[in-house]
Protein backbone atom coordinates (compact mmCIF):
# COMPACT_ATOMS: atom_id res chain seq x y z
CA UNK A 1 0.00 0.00 0.00
CA UNK A 2 1.32 3.35 -0.52
CA UNK A 3 0.76 6.60 1.17
CA UNK A 4 -1.74 8.78 -1.00
CA UNK A 5 -5.05 8.95 -0.22
CA UNK A 6 -7.16 10.31 -3.16
CA UNK A 7 -9.86 11.12 -0.62
CA UNK A 8 -8.01 13.87 1.53
CA UNK A 9 -6.06 16.76 0.55
CA UNK A 10 -2.61 16.09 -0.17
CA UNK A 11 0.22 17.68 2.75
CA UNK A 12 2.35 19.63 1.46
CA UNK A 13 6.01 19.49 2.35
CA UNK A 14 9.79 19.83 1.45
CA UNK A 15 11.77 17.03 1.09
CA UNK A 16 15.23 17.15 2.73
CA UNK A 17 17.67 18.38 0.68
CA UNK A 18 21.09 17.32 3.06
CA UNK A 19 21.31 14.09 5.43
CA UNK A 20 20.19 14.19 9.06
CA UNK A 21 19.59 12.04 11.90
CA UNK A 22 16.25 10.37 12.86
CA UNK A 23 16.04 8.85 16.54
CA UNK A 24 13.15 6.25 16.92
CA UNK A 25 12.75 5.59 20.59
CA UNK A 26 10.74 2.38 21.48
CA UNK A 27 10.86 1.60 25.09
CA UNK A 28 14.66 1.47 26.03
CA UNK A 29 16.24 1.29 22.50
CA UNK A 30 16.80 4.05 20.93
CA UNK A 31 17.63 3.12 16.81
CA UNK A 32 19.60 6.46 14.84
CA UNK A 33 18.92 6.94 11.01
CA UNK A 34 21.19 8.52 8.58
CA UNK A 35 18.63 9.76 6.21
CA UNK A 36 19.76 10.16 3.03
CA UNK A 37 17.61 12.20 0.91
CA UNK A 38 18.86 10.73 -2.25
CA UNK A 39 17.47 7.43 -1.05
CA UNK A 40 13.97 8.19 -0.68
CA UNK A 41 11.27 6.94 -0.67
CA UNK A 42 12.80 4.31 1.44
CA UNK A 43 9.58 2.10 1.19
CA UNK A 44 5.89 2.10 -0.01
CA UNK A 45 4.32 3.40 3.00
CA UNK A 46 3.51 6.40 4.15
CA UNK A 47 4.38 9.41 1.94
CA UNK A 48 7.95 9.59 1.25
CA UNK A 49 9.71 10.90 3.01
CA UNK A 50 7.38 10.66 6.31
CA UNK A 51 8.55 9.21 9.46
CA UNK A 52 6.67 5.97 8.78
CA UNK A 53 8.72 5.36 5.61
CA UNK A 54 11.55 5.92 7.50
CA UNK A 55 10.84 3.89 10.11
CA UNK A 56 9.58 0.92 7.39
CA UNK A 57 12.75 1.21 5.12
CA UNK A 58 15.30 0.24 8.28
CA UNK A 59 12.85 -2.34 9.96
CA UNK A 60 12.04 -0.69 12.68
CA UNK A 61 8.37 -1.53 13.73
CA UNK A 62 5.65 1.41 13.82
CA UNK A 63 2.38 0.18 13.28
CA UNK A 64 0.15 1.18 10.96
CA UNK A 65 -3.12 -0.32 10.07
CA UNK A 66 -4.65 1.37 7.23
CA UNK A 67 -1.04 1.26 5.00
CA UNK A 68 -0.06 4.99 5.71
CA UNK A 69 -2.83 6.66 4.16
CA UNK A 70 -3.81 9.19 6.80
CA UNK A 71 -7.38 6.51 7.29
CA UNK A 72 -6.37 5.23 10.98
CA UNK A 73 -4.07 6.68 13.72
CA UNK A 74 -1.98 3.54 14.70
CA UNK A 75 1.10 5.12 13.44
CA UNK A 76 0.75 7.76 16.19
CA UNK A 77 4.36 8.89 17.30
CA UNK A 78 5.71 11.83 19.55
CA UNK A 79 8.04 13.94 18.30
CA UNK A 80 10.18 14.80 20.59
CA UNK A 81 12.71 17.26 19.36
CA UNK A 82 12.70 18.83 16.21
CA UNK A 83 9.03 19.57 15.27
CA UNK A 84 10.26 22.59 13.82
CA UNK A 85 11.91 20.81 10.83
CA UNK A 86 8.59 18.96 10.10
CA UNK A 87 5.44 19.98 7.52
CA UNK A 88 2.48 21.34 9.72
CA UNK A 89 -0.32 18.52 10.30
CA UNK A 90 -3.21 18.74 8.26
CA UNK A 91 -7.11 18.72 8.64
CA UNK A 92 -7.27 15.10 8.20
CA UNK A 93 -4.04 14.73 10.11
CA UNK A 94 -5.32 16.46 13.04
CA UNK A 95 -8.71 14.58 12.59
CA UNK A 96 -7.50 10.98 12.84
CA UNK A 97 -5.18 12.11 16.17
CA UNK A 98 -8.49 12.83 17.86
CA UNK A 99 -8.72 9.20 17.71
CA UNK A 100 -5.32 8.22 19.23
CA UNK A 101 -4.98 7.69 22.90
CA UNK A 102 -1.95 9.39 24.77
CA UNK A 103 -2.48 12.63 22.24
CA UNK A 104 0.01 15.33 23.38
CA UNK A 105 1.14 18.65 21.91
CA UNK A 106 3.68 16.65 20.55
CA UNK A 107 1.58 14.11 18.46
CA UNK A 108 1.68 13.24 14.95
CA UNK A 109 0.95 10.29 12.61
CA UNK A 110 3.94 8.75 10.93
CA UNK A 111 2.33 8.87 7.55
CA UNK A 112 2.46 12.08 7.34
CA UNK A 113 4.93 13.79 9.25
CA UNK A 114 8.37 14.38 6.88
CA UNK A 115 11.31 16.41 8.34
CA UNK A 116 12.49 18.59 5.45
CA UNK A 117 16.24 17.65 6.85
CA UNK A 118 17.21 21.29 8.64
CA UNK A 119 17.99 19.37 12.41
CA UNK A 120 17.67 16.43 13.55
CA UNK A 121 14.71 14.60 14.75
CA UNK A 122 14.18 12.69 17.71
CA UNK A 123 10.40 10.36 17.80
CA UNK A 124 9.05 8.46 20.42
CA UNK A 125 7.25 5.50 19.80
CA UNK A 126 4.23 4.66 22.35
CA UNK A 127 4.48 1.47 24.16
CA UNK A 128 1.01 0.88 22.97
CA UNK A 129 1.96 0.96 19.44
CA UNK A 130 4.55 -1.68 19.46
CA UNK A 131 3.07 -4.50 17.28
CA UNK A 132 4.61 -7.68 18.71
CA UNK A 133 3.21 -9.68 15.42
CA UNK A 134 4.67 -9.90 11.86
CA UNK A 135 2.74 -10.29 9.39
CA UNK A 136 5.58 -10.76 6.68
CA UNK A 137 5.22 -9.44 3.02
Amino acid sequence: MGGINPYIEQVRADLPKQPYTLTFVHGDTETIVEVDPAALPYSHEGLPGSVLDIACGHGIALDHACGGVCACSTCHVHVDSGAESCNEAGEAEEDMLDLAPDLSSDSRLGCQCIPDGSAAVRVVIPGWNRNAVSEGH
